[in-house]
């Protein structure tokens, strides 16, 4: 099958080792980098692995940049001129998606896949404009993965949500438009259906992990003699790194290192460090808080591994990969219950769940994990073996196929 993957802000080469030709690896953890950027670049990647032919579609965000890069066996990734050559928060992208959707319709119209999956909202318009415009003799499938929705957002930020005004329109119409919806979660399914996406198009398929990567063997940085939390996260209000901080207070015998943001050499200058900062000399704990910069990908697992806990506390996640990281590492998991967290962690199993914006709850649950190893090692045991035998991206991906299969009988196209 020959696939095109749209994400419009979020690179793959981002989350890239620098195998298959690709550029030296961009480091996750900034305030548009993460979750998404490894998604596709993981399920992309398998894809080729499975046989499939796979170019995926992203905005050119550098002036520097090739017009293609090949990313993998049989996967390349396309940069599209769509906006001005640099860094743009994607908040500010809508008025650049119609000319991306060109670009998509002229290329497709000479060159056509069998099927698109857009990653994002404004993917889902670029590819919906393109596939309609680019084909008459047969409708091109479109299949559309989220990765957050608008509603969600908007419910938790309120005022602070920065989305175009249009957002909450435009997500609707593109579920009702799209072959297939993709839900990465549980959670998003009701949020879906109330959107008006009818139930026969959506398909649960979570996140995968790289197993290769995130593993319980391998090397671990030594602590301090203390238990170490470990908070993995791009450094926005809604992730809850406050409220880890405050858990700490309560939690005499352990530290926290906190891995995302900025590189390290920025972290004095960064608003959300500076607030997190104050929230650590409030608690009382600053001494016991490490800002660790931005990690490139070969980093973090280490990271994980010597970690006694991940702990993960966002007022609202659409899926959610470091719980998944962590699991692969063997660590127990302390997450919030919101919204992919309540598929992949299992309460006493793999972790536990705790109540968004409590530090109390969560330092309970910490308290219980710390003062007893014997349940600390079940739960990394059970973990990891929950991320082998659920979460590999082979099998995320032959399912993500299947998805795309079923689309062809939504728009009339034969398998």
């Amino acid at each position: 099958m020959r696939i095109a993957m749209v994400s419009e802000h979020a690179s793959p080469l981002a989350a890239a080792r620098g195998t298959g030709g690709a550029p030296p690896p961009a480091r996750l953890g900034g305030a548009d980098g993460g979750g998404q950027n490894v998604f596709v670049a993981e399920l992309a990647a398998e894809l080729g692995r499975q046989g499939h032919e796979v170019t995926v579609y992203t905005r050119r965000d550098g002036p520097d940049l090739p017009d293609r890069v090949r990313l993998a066996p049989r996967v390349v990734v396309e940069h599209v001129v769509a906006g001005p050559p640099r860094e743009v928060a994607k908040d500010d992208l809508l008025p650049w998606m119609r000319d991306f959707g060109r670009h998509l319709e002229r290329r497709w119209a000479d060159d056509p896949p069998d099927v698109a999956h857009a990653h994002f909202w404004m993917s889902g318009l670029a590819a919906l404009q393109a596939a309609r415009g680019a084909l008459e003799a047969r409708r091109m499938p479109v299949v559309q993965t989220y990765h957050a929705l608008g509603t969600v957002k908007r419910r938790h930020q309120g005022r602070s949500d920065t989305s175009p005004p249009s957002r909450l329109r435009l997500e609707r119409a593109i579920g009702r438009d799209a072959d297939a919806v993709i839900a990465t979660c549980s959670d998003e399914v009701a949020e879906l259906a109330a959107m008006g996406v009818p139930d026969e198009r959506v398909s649960v398929v979570p996140c995968g992990v790289d197993l290769g990567l995130f593993r319980p063997d391998g090397n671990a940085p030594a602590g301090h003699g203390r238990h170490r939390l470990v908070v993995l996260s791009r450094l926005v209000e809604r992730k809850g790194v406050d409220t880890a901080i405050r858990a700490l207070a309560h939690l005499p015998g352990a530290e926290l290192a906190v891995a995302g943001g900025p590189p390290r050499a920025g972290l004095d200058a960064d608003p959300e460090v500076r607030r997190l900062r104050r929230a650590a000399a409030e608690a009382g704990v600053a001494d016991r808080v490490a800002f660790l910069g931005r990690l490139g990908r070969a980093e973090v697992a280490p990271l994980l591994r010597s970690a006694s806990a991940v702990v993960t506390l966002p007022w609202y996640e659409p899926f959610g990969m470091v719980p998944l990281e962590a699991m692969a590492c063997g660590v127990p998991v302390v997450a919030t219950a919101v919204g992919g967290h309540l598929d992949t962690v299992l309460p006493g199993v793999t972790g536990l769940l705790v109540p968004p914006r409590d530090p109390e709850a969560a330092a309970a649950a910490l308290r219980r994990l710390l003062n007893d190893p014997d349940r600390r090692a079940a739960m990394g045991s059970n973990a990891a073996r929950r991320a082998r035998t659920r979460y590999s991206w082979s099998r995320i991906a032959s399912e993500t196929a299947q998805v795309y299969q079923r689309a062809y009988a939504v728009c009339g196209v034969p398998a």
